[in-house]
């Protein structure tokens, strides 16, 4: 082992580990904002242990002085979807991305791994901006269903415990559960329209409410005591009943009171 100051070599990883995790839960965010799908369902990342570097560079036989090279992984992001057809989705959208150059892809989806592993991965370079000038480091994206990182993350798991060596029966098993996984994937996609449309159903009935008790907080602020405290009494009969029709309604009637109360606000300013 070399003698390398390890926190200051590993610093641009976990620079590069956070802007990314920034930069994907950020895109996320833009797609729902403009009301379209998004394939992303959650972002992680973390930086390899040292002890994990100095294993990988021993089973890779990567000499000490290439390891910024030689090991891809140091820095690593995991993007979750709900269903195998995101994972595509993601992908075309990191390939298009201008602040990171994809180098290569390791599809173990279509060509899963012996041991049932399935995961999309994608190499890429990305600078990091550092006190004493730009640094290019090496990230992994790995990109993988829920139900993928589950399996992955109990054979992550059990690999550890048994050093790489499983025994035989856990073996089979984990090629049964990763099995199950891939048959929970497939019926997911089945029924993936119906899960879109329930999901948007309650994001829409979320927003109705929001948007509905905003307003009404927003009336006190216009001295509108009596609209307001009317307007909550019909919110609380709504929502007992799970009316979200006649809430709708309710929202374009507050949202109607408010609007007037500011031009009168407006006007009144405007003629002193």
């Amino acid at each position: 082992m070399d003698d390398r100051d390890w926190e200051l070599f590993l610093l641009p990883y976990e620079q590069a580990v956070e802007e990314l995790k920034v930069k994907f839960k950020t895109m996320r965010a833009e797609l729902k904002k403009r009301e379209e799908y998004a394939p992303i369902e959650f972002v992680t990342g973390r930086v390899k242990k040292i002890s994990s570097i100095l294993d990988k560079a021993k089973r890779l036989d990567v000499p000490m002085t290439e390891l910024e090279t030689g090991i891809e992984d140091i820095a690593g992001i995991r993007i979750m979807c709900q269903f195998v057809e995101d994972i595509r989705w993601v992908a075309q959208y990191i390939r298009a991305r201008k602040d990171l150059t994809v180098l290569y892809e390791k599809d173990y989806i279509t060509n899963f791994k012996d041991s049932g592993y399935r995961s999309f991965h994608m190499i890429a370079e990305y600078p990091v901006q550092t006190a004493f000038g730009q640094k290019i480091v090496l990230a992994e994206i790995q990109i993988r269903t829920l139900a993928m990182n589950f399996w992955a993350t109990i054979e992550h798991s059990l690999n550890y415990k048994y050093r790489q060596s499983l025994p035989t029966p856990i073996r089979n098993r984990l090629k049964t559960a990763a099995e199950a996984a891939m048959i929970l994937d497939n019926e997911m996609s089945s029924i993936r329209e119906d899960i879109l449309d329930a999901q948007k159903s309650f994001e829409d009935d979320a927003s109705i409410v929001q948007r509905v008790l905003t307003d009404i907080h927003r009336l006190y602020f216009h001295h509108m005591i009596t609209e307001a405290i009317e307007s909550q009494d019909k919110f609380n009969a709504l929502w007992q009943n799970k009316d979200f029709d006649g809430l709708r309604q309710l929202a374009d009637d507050v949202k109607r009171m408010r609007k007037a109360a500011s031009r009168t606000i407006e006007e009144e300013n405007h003629e002193r």
